[in-house]
C-alpha cells in the first residue's frame, strides 16, 4: 500500500513538473523581429551612411495590420549598430500631419489652391523659405502639390487658415489624432514622451504656430512618427508598435475622418510618382510616402559656413498603396550640405521595399 502511494505521488509530481515546463515555454516571449530582414536593412542603411558620411541613422519596418516591428536598426557614426533606438528631435515629416489637422478643421479643403509666390514669405517678422526659393519658388500650388514639393509656405498657410485665430486648437487636434503616441514601447528603454512647445508654455510666441506646423519646436522619435503614418496606411486606426508577439493594442480607432485619410493617402502616393519622393519609387511595387529635411542644430548662425550644421534627412511611407502590408521610416542625421530626405532616406526606403518584395 505504501509503495503504491509513493508511486502515485511520483506520477503526480512528474505530471506537475511537465505542466510547469509547458507553461514556462508558453510564457516565453517571442520577438517580432525578422533576423534575416534585420541584417539586410542594417547593411542597406550602413552603406548609405558611409556614402554620405552620416552621424546616425535609423530604419524601422512594421507590419501595418499587426503593428509588429519586423526590423529596427540604429547605426552610429562608427557605422556600428547601437542600442540607441529612440532619439527624440525635430522632424521634417510634419507637413502631412499638419495638413491632416487643417483638413479636420473643415476650414481647409483638399481642393484648395495656395499661393506660395516666389518661395519666400514674411511670417510674423521672419522670412520663411521653400527649398527652391532661389529658382523663383513654386507659385500657386494645390494642397496635394504642396505635399509633393515639401512646401513650408503652403503648410503654414493651411495651418494659419485653420488655427491662426485659435492656436491652442491646433495642438488639441494633434492630440486628438494621437500624433506623438505611444509614450512607452516594451523593448525600447530610452523612448521618451513626445514634447511640443504649445501656447500653454511661457516660452510660446505667436510665430511658433507656423514653425511647429513644419516640424520645429518639438521632440519626437522615429518610431512615434512611424506609428502615425502606419495609421494612415491602416485607414485611420493607430495601433501600438510591438517588439514581442502578443495582442494588438489600439491607441486610437480612428485618428481622423476616412475621407481626409483617403485624401492624404492620395497625396502620399502621388508624391512618389510625381513629387520630390521619386527616389523612393520601386519598380516592384507601388509605394506611398513623404520625404523631409530638417535643420536640427547649428554652432554659429552668424556665418555662411554650414559645415557644422546638423540636419536630419527622413522618409516615411508604406507599400503597397492599396491594402498596405508594411510601413517603413528611415531617418539619417548628418552634418553639412547637401542633404535631401528624398534622395538619401528615400533611396534607403526603396531598397528596403525591394528587399522585402524579393527578386
Amino acid at each position: 500500500m505504501k509503495m503504491k502511494l509513493v508511486y502515485m505521488l511520483l506520477v503526480a509530481m512528474t505530471v506537475l513538473s511537465c505542466q510547469n515546463r509547458k507553461q514556462t515555454v508558453a510564457q516565453k516571449e517571442v520577438s517580432t523581429v525578422d533576423t534575416v530582414l534585420q541584417a539586410k536593412v542594417a547593411e542597406i542603411l550602413k552603406d548609405k551612411m558611409k556614402e554620405i558620411g552620416a552621424l546616425y541613422g535609423q530604419a524601422i519596418v512594421m507590419e501595418v495590420q499587426t503593428s509588429e516591428v519586423k526590423a529596427i536598426v540604429a547605426i552610429d557614426s562608427t557605422f556600428q549598430q547601437t542600442a540607441d533606438l529612440a532619439p527624440s528631435q525635430e522632424t521634417g515629416l510634419m507637413h502631412c500631419v499638419s495638413l491632416l489637422a487643417a483638413l479636420e478643421s473643415d476650414k481647409v479643403k483638399y481642393t484648395d489652391t495656395l499661393d506660395t509666390k516666389i518661395g519666400q514669405r514674411l511670417y510674423k517678422g521672419n522670412i520663411v523659405k521653400d527649398a527652391n526659393w532661389q529658382r523663383g519658388g513654386w507659385g500657386k500650388l494645390t494642397v496635394a502639390q504642396g505635399i509633393m514639393s515639401n512646401s513650408n509656405i503652403s503648410t503654414i498657410i493651411e495651418v494659419e487658415k485653420a488655427y491662426g485665430k485659435a492656436p491652442k486648437e491646433f495642438y488639441r487636434q494633434l492630440r486628438k489624432m494621437s500624433y506623438g503616441e505611444p509614450s512607452q514601447i516594451r523593448g525600447i528603454d530610452n523612448l521618451e514622451q513626445a514634447m511640443f512647445l504649445s501656447p500653454d508654455s511661457t516660452q510660446w510666441k505667436r510665430d511658433i504656430l507656423g514653425y511647429s506646423a513644419t516640424g520645429c519646436y518639438q521632440r519626437i522619435a522615429p518610431i512615434q512618427i512611424l506609428a502615425f503614418y502606419n495609421a494612415i496606411a491602416n485607414n485611420g486606426r493607430m495601433t501600438k508598435p510591438i517588439l514581442y508577439k502578443g495582442e494588438i493594442e489600439t491607441i486610437n480607432p480612428q485618428i481622423a475622418s476616412k475621407s481626409n485619410i483617403d485624401s492624404l493617402r492620395q497625396a502620399l502616393a502621388s508624391n512618389v510618382i510625381y513629387g520630390l519622393g521619386r527616389a523612393a519609387k520601386s519598380e516592384k511595387v507601388f509605394v506611398a510616402g513623404i520625404q523631409g529635411t530638417c535643420q536640427i542644430s547649428v554652432e554659429d548662425d552668424t556665418t555662411e559656413d554650414k559645415s557644422n550644421t546638423e540636419y536630419v534627412a527622413e522618409f516615411c511611407g508604406y507599400f503597397p498603396t492599396v491594402n498596405p502590408q508594411y510601413s517603413i521610416i528611415v531617418s539619417i542625421n548628418k552634418k553639412g550640405l547637401p542633404v535631401s530626405g528624398g534622395l538619401m532616406a528615400g533611396d534607403v526606403f526603396r531598397k528596403v521595399c525591394d528587399c522585402i518584395i524579393g527578386e
